[in-house]
């Protein structure tokens, strides 16, 4: 999971960098809203799958369910959001919420297993 969250972040720099380079002079400003909200979660959750993991290899903690949680929400919730902003294609923005809908197991997982 460390390196998982070490890629996901990386990615979510590059990502970022993208949109505020190379993105904003093609896409409307309600687009780059989007675009922006995509990256916010996509960097929150690769760095909590970054410590999760760390956590997990300091403690002998079984983390995996919610990293896996929090993962599949990156790439639902994020992905959707960055797709919808490539294609303009508005159905994509249908999955985002099973994107979400993961983050809020990953957490109320945590909640409940370290409670």
């Amino acid at each position: 999971m460390i390196r998982i969250g070490a890629l996901l972040a990386l990615l979510g720099v590059a990502l970022g960098a993208f949109g505020a380079h190379a993105l904003k002079s093609h896409v409307s400003a309600d687009a780059m809203i989007i675009w922006h909200t995509a990256v916010f979660y996509h960097l929150i959750h690769a760095v909590v799958i970054f410590v999760l993991g760390l956590y997990a290899k300091s403690s002998g903690a079984d983390l995996k369910g919610p990293g896996l949680f929090f993962l599949t929400g990156i790439f639902l919730f994020s992905g959707s959001l960055y797709a919808l902003t490539l294609t303009g294609i508005k159905p994509l923005g249908a999955i985002t919420p099973l994107g979400g809908l993961c983050f809020l197991v990953g957490w109320g997982w945590l909640a409940i297993k370290r409670a």
